[in-house]
């Protein structure tokens, strides 16, 4: 799949590297989990298959985050507001005024997060598996699985190592816990996304994410999908979630794998195309592991189900880059929260609970 080369944007003193991959009509930015790497992500097929077909309905935007791949190592631990003006320098750089922003686990939480903050430079908002709170409680048991919260089990030299990626692909993944290329593959993501310093500065971090009370405050169109066999965040998780977004659609799908690019990746793939364009491939028959599934949805024509409009509809004749509301409006109903979102003075409890919208409309095209 070809794509633009490496790229860099200063984001308060750290570079952060992004890539832009097609063309096409809506700009959607993926927020990954912070085991990424924009070139060593590419040497799986399947990863590769899944960002092929997300370009075949948009122009994608993938970065990796401060401390991890490719981006520089920030000094001191990470957090969450240093996360969001990333976004928003990769979304200035690659001239994405107001893209849907795509998110799974606590990137899915950093994309609430920043819908919430942002929405004028939100156009749509896709939850893949989030993670709304990471460690659970009596009042929230579909936190991140304690397998995955306690992935070092005291040794973190043995981080990358093929037993620790054995350990994860088990419950991330556990269609290919058989599969020895994959579980080579993982242990390299592993080691090449994060050291095992900044492992345990983001794994303490994810253990004190909780997103719940940003929720409500999300007044964009908004889409969960979510496996029901999902071992590392409980489908709970979603349904939690879809209740407290206004508006929001959530879809769950059969499969037990939490890696979006793993299992029946085309469904999860047609159900976002169908949210942010309205249509989805019409199906065809399997021709066997050899065919390019990517190609093969190229060449059809998109088609549309009854009742199943997308709420973005309305804006296709809209440029790909639709300015930020005028004056700050917030999209949605009114009120005391609205107001304040819009002078930048909402704040939420936990990890980012100190977020203050430093960006007005307009400010972050202007930032050098």
């Amino acid at each position: 799949m070809a794509g633009s080369e490496v790229r860099y944007v200063n984001s308060g003193g750290v570079h952060i590297a992004y890539r832009v991959f097609g063309d096409g009509p809506l700009d959607l930015v993926l927020v990954p989990a912070f085991t990424s790497h924009l070139e060593q992500n590419h040497e799986w097929p399947g990863l590769v298959r899944w960002n092929a077909r997300l370009v075949s309905f948009s122009r994608l935007i993938v970065f990796d985050k401060r401390s991890t791949g490719l981006s520089d190592h920030a000094p001191g631990p990470v957090v969450l507001e240093d996360t969001m003006q990333d976004v928003l320098a990769v979304m200035d750089a690659a001239g994405a005024e107001r893209p849907a922003v795509c998110g799974d686990l606590e990137g899915a939480a950093l994309s609430a997060l920043f819908a919430a903050t942002h929405p004028e430079r939100t156009r749509a908002l896709v939850l893949y598996a989030p993670l709304v709170k990471g460690t659970g409680t009596d009042d929230f048991p579909w936190a991140l699985a304690p397998e995955l919260q306690g992935l070092f089990g005291g040794q973190p030299a043995a981080w990358g190592s093929e037993p620790m990626a054995r350990m994860l692909v088990d419950v991330v993944a556990p269609s290919l816990a058989d599969d020895q290329r994959f579980l080579q593959f993982m242990a390299k993501a592993m080691r090449s996304s994060v050291s095992p310093g900044a492992a345990q500065a983001w794994l303490r971090m994810i253990r004190d994410i909780d997103v719940r009370e940003a929720l409500p405050q999300i007044r964009v169109p908004t889409l969960l999908v979510h496996r029901t066999g999902d071992r590392a965040v409980d489908v709970g998780a979603s349904r939690y979630a879809a209740g407290r977004i206004p508006g929001a659609r959530l879809v769950e799908l059969p499969d037990g794998d939490n890696l979006p690019f793993v299992g029946d990746s085309e469904a999860v793939a047609a159900e976002i195309e169908e949210f942010l364009t309205g249509s989805r491939p019409a199906p065809m028959p399997d021709r066997g592991p050899g065919h390019d599934l990517v190609h093969r949805h190229r060449r059809l024509d998109r088609t549309r189900r009854p009742g199943r409009r997308s709420p973005l509809a309305g804006a296709a004749g809209a440029p790909r880059h639709p300015g930020p509301n005028p004056a700050g409006a917030v999209p949605g109903p009114g009120g005391e929260d609205d107001r304040r979102r819009a002078a930048g003075d909402l704040r939420w409890p936990g990890p980012g609970r100190h977020l203050r919208r430093r960006d007005r409309p307009g400010a972050a095209r202007a930032r050098p």
